[in-house]
């Protein structure tokens, strides 16, 4: 089992930035890729930012130029920095791990093939 909580979300302008977390329980986390998803108002969760066991790094289109996903697997985190925050950013952000390997990279895109979820944190962006 593998518990995973979130923090560093908040209420930030138009244009600042936020460094979200994602700490992991356990001793394999080198081994989980690690994914950064939101919720959107269809109750669906929207693709953000995955970092693969080999460091690999892959954005939504929304995304890319304005985040980063890195990891540290000494102290078993992921971060997400998002600069230049746009008030369409604004979400529940979640961390997914998925221990699966040897899938392509789109299988990591879907949210429904993660085996453990964060319980969120808030992202308000004001314009």
């Amino acid at each position: 089992q593998v518990q995973l909580v979130e923090s560093g979300g908040g209420l930030v302008q138009a244009g600042g930035s936020l460094r979200l977390s994602c700490a992991a329980s356990g001793r394999r986390f080198s081994t989980y890729a690690m994914g950064w998803f939101r919720l959107v108002p269809d109750n669906e969760r929207e693709f953000v930012a995955l970092i693969t066991q080999i460091g690999n790094t892959y954005y939504a289109d929304s995304a890319k130029g304005r985040f980063t996903i890195s990891r540290d697997n000494a102290k078993n985190t992921v971060y997400l920095l998002m600069n230049n925050l746009k008030p369409n950013d604004t979400a529940v952000y979640n961390c997914g791990a998925e221990t699966a390997l040897g899938y392509s990279v789109s299988y990591y895109f879907n949210w429904r093939h993660y085996d453990y979820w964060g319980q969120g944190t808030q992202v308000t962006v004001s314009s």
